[in-house]
């Protein structure tokens, strides 16, 4: 693997730091506190300095800062861990983009001879997303699966059962986190193991991301961590614990904010892929979206191009992006106080940390 022999430079590169000056942390600390969350988690990075804080409360009903080492559910963020080991398994001539579904997986998908793994991880296959197929809150079934263990091929069967939404493969973006539920499926056919025990692999172990974890059908958090809530009956039902099979592939991992930059660094420096394999994850699926191989992008304010992912958890929503260079990163984990939408105010935070 490319990230063997780099992981000491790079493991030296992002502890190497300085705190940031008294000014931009206190700026970066009230931009943190105005995210619009029960509470919030963030590590900044620009060059050599680094911030870290965190606002509101661990937990309702208590006075518990909420840790800034915390960990957190990251969402689809994992989608970015995913695509990354399908294009090393690309690098090492396993598997290629263009390969069909129905190369790896016979007969699970219609049409699958017309749908490329390319289309999958950049979300232009067109498949239903069986997200839509659940219950979401308030809906009083949703609260039945919190604890409930799903397998991917009856989350893909139920979405299978709705016909694609449009017709030709490649033509269209569409999100639809069925797509990496079938990138798991595939990595599992190519290697024999498991898309958490090569990401583990491949990624958290080298990397030495010790906050960041695959956490299979346990329902806890392991570690610090803020509790993360969903709406219920026009109040906040704790939702911390929770079968992380709902997501699966799509969606499960658990990280800190420090893991998720450091990440990103290596992927975006380098360290994780050949150039041409980290060129195609940034190239568009559609010329009308920002969104490559599991990678998005978007200008900041100060029109700095920005690169990474953000995730949806349900009780927790996370955001981590970097420059093209990987001088300036800034990681955000939130737990939403609903219904309001965070976003806004942590476009904001971003905003902040990359054009200050």
């Amino acid at each position: 693997m490319l990230v063997q022999g780099v992981v000491a430079l790079v493991t030296a590169a992002m502890t190497a730091v300085v705190p940031a000056s008294p000014s931009r942390g206190g700026d970066l600390q009230k931009s943190l506190d105005g995210v619009a969350a029960i509470g919030a988690l963030a590590e900044v990075r620009s060059g050599t300095q680094v911030w870290r804080g965190s606002s509101g409360v661990a937990e309702l009903g208590t006075s518990r800062k909420v840790p800034a080492d915390g960990r957190f559910r990251a969402g689809s963020i994992t989608k970015t861990f995913v695509a990354t080991v399908v294009l090393q398994l690309v690098a090492e001539g396993r598997i290629r983009l263009d390969d069909s579904v129905e190369r790896w997986l016979p007969g699970v998908v219609p049409n699958g001879e017309n749908i490329i793994v390319r289309q999958l991880l950049n979300h232009t296959s067109g498949l239903y997303d069986y997200k839509n197929t659940l219950p979401m809150p308030p809906k009083e079934e949703f609260y039945a699966l919190q604890y409930r263990t799903w397998t991917a091929s009856e989350q893909i069967e139920r979405a299978l059962a709705h016909p694609p939404v449009f017709d030709k493969p490649g033509s269209q973006y569409d999100y639809s986190n069925t797509n990496y539920l079938l990138v798991g499926e595939i990595i599992k056919k190519v290697t024999g193991r498991t898309y958490s025990d090569e990401i583990e692999r491949r990624i958290i172990r080298p990397l030495g991301l010790h906050g960041t974890t695959m956490p299979r059908t346990s329902t806890r958090i392991p570690g610090p961590h803020p509790h993360g809530y969903v709406p219920k009956d026009g109040g906040q039902l704790d939702w911390t614990e929770m079968s992380p099979t709902l997501f699966g592939a799509g969606g499960d991992i658990i990280s800190t904010t420090h893991d998720l930059n450091r990440f990103f660094s290596a992927l975006l420096g380098g360290q994780l892929l050949p150039a041409r394999l980290l060129q195609a994850m940034k190239t568009p699926g559609t010329e009308t979206k920002a969104y490559g191989l599991g990678l998005s992008w978007h200008d900041t304010a100060c029109h700095i191009r920005v690169y990474g992912n953000d995730g949806d958890a349900l009780a927790y929503q996370a955001y981590s992006f970097s420059t093209a260079d990987t001088r300036r990163q800034a990681t955000v984990a939130v737990t939403p106080h609903f219904p309001t939408n965070p976003d806004d105010t942590v476009d904001t935070f971003l905003d902040k940390a990359f054009c200050s």
